[in-house]
């Protein structure tokens, strides 16, 4: 365990020989929320306007998922969805955690949707954020997102690309994002995850209809109306998949769902994490 000035380094556990980066706030029953997969992204860059809030009624945690933020890179790991959720598995079990409500934001709703399906025993509900997870042609943004070649005139094009509202896309962010990406090690992972042609990742991440379609935990569906990255239909196409889902789609919302509309994206959990069946 170790603390530093750095806010994206947490404490640290070893799961499954992996020493993995990750934040825990607040007390309670766990949530486990899970990031995407842009360049340069921590789960504290995903979630640290999310953490705070939903910690006043439960415990919060938030990993860096293997190859990325603060986690360790195994040299020549072969990074796939079963690395992905073995690694999650890991993770849970080092927490000795028995079960979680899972939240995940799109390479990470992909994670959270095929951890369901093959550890139903560890999940009470789920919540699926601008989730990938489900065979889609790629869309040209996720091209540009995976294709990143880190400079800073590349990184604020791609800022502009996730957000809605662009007075979120200042110059100061694009620069504190940009840096991230070339911190030693991260460009290097994030190249070998998803090379080109791209469209084969979209549907190595992609969990079979016949498998979503016997998921039986609660599940909670929320894309932006406006998301360039993981088109709209995805989330349309859970919603109706998932026997018991809601779906919420935010009007004038990119694919920052959580950073577009923090009290309103935590509000719909908070009430979606306190029903009863």
């Amino acid at each position: 365990m170790h603390k530093t000035s750095n806010p994206e380094i947490g404490d640290s556990i070893l799961a499954n020989g992996i020493n993995t980066n990750y934040h825990s706030m607040g007390s309670g029953d766990p949530v486990l929320l899970v990031h995407g997969s842009g360049p340069g992204v921590t789960a504290w860059a995903n979630w640290r306007l999310v953490l705070p809030e939903l910690s006043k009624t439960r415990r919060v945690i938030a990993p860096d998922m293997l190859g990325f933020g603060y986690t360790d890179r195994p040299e020549g790991n072969c990074y796939s969805l079963d690395t992905w959720v073995a690694h999650l598995l890991a993770f849970i079990d080092a927490l000795e955690l028995e079960s979680v409500d899972i939240v995940g934001n799109s390479f990470g709703g992909a994670l959270a949707l095929a951890f369901t399906i093959r550890h139903p025993t560890r999940v009470k509900k789920m919540v699926l954020m601008g989730a990938a997870g489900v065979a889609f042609p790629i869309t040209d943004g996720l091209d540009r997102v995976w294709g990143y070649t880190p400079s800073f005139e590349t990184m604020r094009e791609l800022m502009d690309l996730f957000a809605y509202d662009r007075s979120l896309v200042t110059d100061e962010l694009a620069q504190l994002r940009y840096q991230a990406s070339i911190r030693p090690g991260f460009q290097a992972s994030f190249e070998a995850m998803f090379p080109a042609p791209r469209q084969r990742w979209v549907d190595a991440l992609s969990s079979a209809e016949v498998d979503v379609k016997k998921i039986k935990q609660p599940a909670l569906v929320i894309h932006g109306r406006e998301d360039e990255v993981i088109p709209l239909q995805s989330s349309l196409t859970l919603a109706n998949w998932i026997d018991d889902a809601q779906l919420h789609v935010f009007g004038r919302c990119g694919h920052w769902t959580q950073i577009e509309h923090t009290d309103r994206f935590c509000k719909l959990l908070e009430n979606f994490f306190a029903e009863t069946a």
